[in-house]
């Protein structure tokens, strides 16, 4: 897709007054949508895109002849004390309008104690006591610092929006054997779409010709390409780089991974973590705190000593270094920064809430079939009950689990179809979760399902099978098993490693059968097993590992996982699993890939740290710059440049996230 954003541009200067310190992430609709704590006026996500680095096309301007008046002063300052005043006031006047109508305009709502309010006061209060070039220079040097703190904040936003900014604007649609180029937002499933050489897949679809190498580093930041042929899904955002193609279309724009990846970005500042809702909480307390604070500090000294101008000036400086923005600005930042980060692994924090949560879990809880194996299962064994044939046994199983979107379902679909089986369509079909589906198929009762369903319809077993089995009956009387087996998925006994070291106990919660599970659980080093599942029962097993562990993730991906990802303090799902388990879930892993949850966890730990650190080294800065001024050892100067300085350290530090390694 292209990355022109003129229209962005062009709409943005629609939009008025930008805040500099923004939070928010709705990179799609670009309208106005909250108040910012620290500047109490409309912010906008304008600024998440490079055309918008100078605020409205002005403020590189102004300082460039703020600054010019400002250095003439100084240099004729020694002859002319006069015309020193004049171009500093000029020169204040021109830096300074933006802050002091800001605060004007705040006043008028309302919203009087914000980051302009502090900085037009200390400035004015500078030019009354006679501090004419601290108080222009002061003006000057919080501009520049503002515009480096935005151009600091744009790098990291332009990061995410590289990751993220990868919907289609069109697609080549081939129909009557002609190929068409029609918008994205019209292809349907089912369409017929060809991709070539050097072009992204533009939504998630299932390859129907062809064979190629795909570049799927935008999505999971793997560097070697992936082999792709007929049949295999491919999934939108990825770079199709050496054969044409062609794929049906599963999902349309709104629901394929471009898309989601997006919606995971715009819903982050919607969902925002306890620190971050504490810092502007704290923000909102902390201003008029700091205010009352400096009018203490230039009065009683004074009262005491007689000495005004000196304690005034103290004030001041106390009124500068007092400006919140780096706290505002930074923790919120690294939060971003953390989700967009995680979206080049193809994983989606549904907000900064999640990753917070995330870094605080001391268990993890995990579904067997397709999080710690593949899902893909290989038929093992046929057994039919004496009367029936091997044929007769997939055909009925086979055409009865046509209605399911089960795994082993699709198995047993796929082996009937290799062995050019027809499938019969089913009727009356009542799909039982966690236990298998009754229909009528040629007028036949048939029973697929597990050990439990055979039980409740009283079918007698002649033997139950200490692996994955599905049985069936027809008609009430057993006709035979067939037995399967799943492949462990690669890297899972690297990542239940990693997660042991993270100090994350692990257990396994599946329907499987119990011998199944504790063979698993041996390969991976799992010591916790809940085997026999019903959906329900899954509920309480979590409850257990609960109260034994504390906060613990769970990651499924099943539709009868939904219940359990939506009660676990994070749920996790994996991206090729139902619908159903990707909403009810905090966090999606869009690649399937079981490392993700351990790499879910490192970002989740760095994000979390780093943004305690932005709040030590915040407020310990200025801290410690506010005693110096009460004291008399800090300058306005110093407090400007402590001010700026700080927050420009704790924007670097929120965008390390961005260039660790994984």
């Amino acid at each position: 897709m292209s990355q022109d954003i003129s229209h962005i541009h062009d709409k943005a200067k629609s939009l008025g007054n930008t805040c500099y310190h923004n939070d928010h992430s709705d990179l799609q609709n670009l309208t106005p949508l909250s108040t910012c704590s620290c500047c109490s006026h409309e912010s906008t996500s304008s600024h998440h895109t490079k055309a918008l680095v100078w605020y409205k096309g002005t403020d590189f301007y102004e300082i460039i002849v703020g600054s010019i008046f400002f250095i003439i002063a100084q240099l004729l300052g020694t002859y002319n004390s006069t015309l020193e005043l004049i171009l500093l006031i000029i020169s204040y006047i021109i830096l300074g309008r933006h802050v002091l109508s800001h605060a004007m305009r705040n006043i008028i709502k309302g919203h009087i104690f914000d980051e302009n309010f502090l900085m037009s006061i200390a400035t004015i209060g500078a030019f009354i006591i006679g501090q004419y070039p601290e108080a222009a220079g002061v003006m000057l040097f919080f501009r520049i610092g503002e515009l480096f703190e935005e151009q600091a904040s744009n790098k990291s936003q332009q990061e995410i929006i590289a990751a993220i900014d990868m919907r289609p604007e069109t697609v080549l649609k081939i129909f009557d054997e002609k190929t068409t180029e029609i918008p994205a937002k019209l292809a349907e499933v089912g369409d017929i779409l060809l991709i070539r050489p050097g072009d992204r897949v533009p939504l998630d679809g299932i390859i129907i010709s062809g064979s190629s190498e795909l570049d799927t580093s935008p999505l999971t930041g793997e560097s070697l390409p992936r082999t792709v042929k007929t049949g295999d899904n491919i999934l939108s955002g990825c770079i199709n780089k050496t054969s044409a193609i062609k794929m049906q279309v599963e999902k349309v724009l709104a629901q394929s991974m471009v898309s989601r990846i997006l919606a995971s970005v715009q819903d982050a500042s919607a969902n925002k973590p306890t620190i971050e809702r504490f810092i502007s909480r704290f923000a909102k307390y902390y201003t008029p705190f700091v205010v009352i604070a400096a009018i203490l500090v230039a009065i009683i000294p004074s009262l005491i000593t007689g000495q005004w101008e000196k304690y005034i000036y103290a004030a001041l400086t106390f009124l500068v270094i007092s400006c919140p923005c780096a706290l505002v600005l930074s923790v919120p930042l690294a939060f971003f920064s953390g989700i967009g980060r995680a979206s080049r692994y193809g994983i989606l924090f549904k907000g900064g809430a999640a990753i917070e949560a995330l870094s605080k879990v001391k268990a993890a809880a995990l579904d067997k079939t397709g999080t710690l194996t593949t899902g893909n299962f290989a038929i093992q064994e046929i057994k039919p009950a004496d009367g029936f044939s091997p044929n007769d046994l997939l055909y009925f199983c086979a055409s009865a689990e046509q209605a399911s979107s089960h795994p082993l379902a699709l198995s047993i679909i796929k082996n009937a179809q290799e062995e050019n089986i027809t499938l019969a369509a089913a009727a009356q079909i009542n799909e039982l979760s966690g236990k298998g589906i009754e229909c009528i198929i040629d007028n036949k009762k048939i029973t697929v399902g597990n050990i439990n369903l055979m039980q409740e319809n009283n079918i007698h077993i002649p033997f139950v099978e200490t692996v994955t089995t599905v049985y069936t009956a027809i008609d009430g009387i057993y006709a035979g098993s067939i037995l399967l087996t799943d492949e462990l998925k690669a890297n899972a006994r690297a990542t239940i490693d990693r997660l042991h070291k993270y100090d994350i106990s692990t257990a396994i919660l599946t329907g499987d059968a119990e011998k199944n599970t504790v063979l698993l659980a041996k390969k991976l080093g799992i010591k916790n097993i809940f085997a026999k599942l019903l959906p329900t029962e899954k509920l309480s097993a979590l409850q257990k590992i609960r109260q034994n562990d504390g906060a613990v993730m769970f990651v499924g991906d099943g539709i009868n996982d939904a219940p359990v990802l939506a009660n676990a303090n994070v749920g996790c799902a994996m991206g090729s699993g139902a619908d159903a388990a990707i909403e009810a879930a905090d966090v999606v892993f869009m690649t399937s890939k079981i490392e993700a949850v351990a790499d879910a966890l490192q970002i989740a730990y760095t994000t979390n740290n780093i943004a305690i650190q932005n709040i030590v080294m915040a407020l310990g800065i200025k801290f410690a710059v506010m005693l110096l001024g009460v004291t008399g050892y800090a300058s306005l100067w110093s407090a400007v440049f402590a001010d700026t300085g700080v927050a420009m350290l704790c924007v670097l530090n929120s965008m390390r996230i961005l260039y660790m390694k994984k």
